[in-house]
């Protein structure tokens, strides 16, 4: 059965990526930009199929309007895509408060717009389902990705959360945990702080890891996006990539060796 998708963020990269493979199988799709001319390609592929939104996610009550007016027109849907995101890039010491206040405006203060606006027209349909994106960077945080981290890690908490209170009224929520890819993230939609010299051997080997030559396509994510919106129990948590997996596992693994080993100073704070 088709099903109906409202996708932030889908001028390029990821958001794209999964709007054209929802397309190409029949499904339909409000694809959200900035600048509703990068979706102009869209629509004229996949006509009535796709409904284009011009959206800025940081305005709270645009990002209603946009959710209600795309279920309103579609009648119906089945999956709410928080995609919409950048990365900045500055060492903590560099970030300046208007950075620090804008990554979070996007990063989570934008999903949990839409998010608040989603809950009561899927509960209301019976249910439907949620999908953060988040990142590697929302379970590892890495240097000169602090701020970007914090933004992540917020909205995992936040949906953790989430998943516990809609899960009685039929919706579903699952964080998408991508590793790096060749989007434009580091390029021209990421922000920079003014950067600190004594910071630049660091800056250089972030750089370096996260060349856009080495990374793998967007579309390398389509099949196993797909897999979990067509899941009949979807994961809470899908990290996407072999690199963040690999990190992931011995990254937790000495989490829980630091807690072994502090256990008897921690219950020791019983009481």
């Amino acid at each position: 059965m088709s099903k109906t998708w409202y996708i932030t963020g889908t001028s390029r990269g990821l958001g794209r990526a999964w709007a054209t493979a929802a397309l190409q199988r029949g499904d339909r799709v409000a694809a959200t930009a900035r600048d509703i001319h990068s979706l102009s390609a869209l629509k004229s592929e996949f006509g009535d199929a796709v409904l284009p939104v011009e959206l800025d996610v940081t305005d709270r009550s645009t990002s209603q309007a946009a959710i209600q007016n795309a279920h309103a027109h579609f009648g119906h849907l089945d999956v709410v895509v928080n995609n919409a995101g950048y990365s900045h890039f500055g060492f903590v010491e560099e970030v300046t408060e208007t950075e620090a206040r804008t990554q979070m405006e996007t990063n989570f203060f934008g999903a949990l717009w839409t998010t608040q606006a989603a809950i009561p027209l899927l509960r209301h349909q019976g249910g439907g389902h949620i999908v953060q994106v988040s990142s590697s960077g929302g379970v590892i945080a890495f240097p000169s990705l602090g701020i970007y981290s914090a933004s992540k890690w917020a909205l995992e908490g936040l949906t953790e959360a989430l998943a516990a209170e809609v899960a009685g009224f039929g919706i579903r929520t699952t964080l998408i945990e991508p590793s790096a890819y060749s989007t434009d993230g580091p390029g021209i939609s990421a922000v920079r702080s003014n950067p600190n010299p004594l910071y630049q051997p660091i800056r250089d080997a972030v750089a370096t890891a996260m060349d856009p030559a080495t990374l793998p396509a967007p579309s390398a994510t389509v099949a196993a996006v797909l897999a979990v919106i067509d899941a009949e129990q979807p994961p809470t948590r899908l990290v996407l990539g072999s690199s963040t997996f690999d990190q992931i596992l011995p990254t937790h693994e000495r989490r829980l060796k630091t807690w072994r080993d502090w256990e008897s100073v921690t219950r020791s704070a019983d009481a």
